[in-house]
């Protein structure tokens, strides 16, 4: 019999950003392959509510609160997955910040530090965290969720696109430093999403026109669409591939 390449049984997954979104469909779908998914956010309530829900269709999940722009947070949950499961075999840096909507030259330094703490910092103290879980265990996946405006900055997005194009960067270096560790680091390039993230742009009839105007399937995509190359890049069906950037935006950048 041919094997599941998309099996996840027995892996343990972390996702952050999991309440709500693309986080949420990507743990839903881990969960519903097999993998038991913790599910992070800043808030427990609405982690557990997703936790519950999973659960609820037969899967295994559960939930902890992490804010991965704070240090102590990200060293807790580590903790926290040391000493329940002993293991950690997918990480998905999926949760980001977008504080500020408007000219570049008027970014304020609460604004941009905010991004960077979340979007650059978060992400690479949470991958050295789980990488050396990894190491010690012989191997794992990193995942990391970028955006389309990493490679073709947005406009009034400016701090935002630059914190997405360090994620990309960030994901070759892992990927070259760590494959030798069996460890997988890839990001997904989501376009524009039907999320609550997104609502900046997704509820500016004028900006929204102009976005589906250059987006060749002319729509905006929903936060399902993004999880299914998720889990190829964090399973068995992807494991050639590592410091890859996928993306996921309609044709918009064809």
């Amino acid at each position: 019999m041919m094997k599941d390449l998309f099996d996840l049984t027995g892996k343990i997954a972390l996702v952050t950003g999991a309440s709500r979104g693309i986080g949420e469909s990507i743990a839903r779908l881990l969960a519903s392959r097999g993998a038991h998914v913790i599910a992070s956010s800043r808030k427990i309530d609405a982690c557990q509510a997703v936790a519950d829900s999973i659960k609820a269709d037969g899967h295994k999940a559960s939930a902890f609160a992490c804010h991965v722009g704070d240090m102590e947070q990200i060293s807790a949950i580590f903790e926290h997955i040391k000493s329940e499961f002993g293991q950690i075999d997918i990480l998905v840096n999926n949760a980001a910040a977008n504080p500020y909507y408007g000219h570049i030259l008027d970014t304020d330094l609460a604004a941009f530090d905010k991004t960077v703490e979340v979007n650059i910092r978060g992400y690479f103290f949470m991958s050295t965290a789980a990488g050396k879980m990894m190491k010690e265990q012989g191997g794992g996946v990193i995942l990391n969720t970028a955006s389309v405006n990493g490679l073709v900055a947005g406009d009034k997005q400016g701090i935002y696109s630059i914190t997405k194009a360090a994620v990309i960067s960030m994901t070759k270096a892992f990927a070259k430093e760590c494959g030798p560790l069996n460890i997988r680091v890839n990001a997904l390039l989501p376009g524009l999403t039907d999320t609550k993230f997104a609502s900046a742009l997704t509820t500016n009839d004028k900006v929204l026109k102009m976005a589906l105007h250059s987006i060749p399937l002319g729509r905006v995509a929903e936060p399902d669409e993004m999880a299914g190359t998720v889990l190829y890049l964090v399973s068995d069906a992807s494991s050639y591939t590592t410091g890859a950037t996928i993306v996921v935006d309609g044709g918009m950048l064809a």
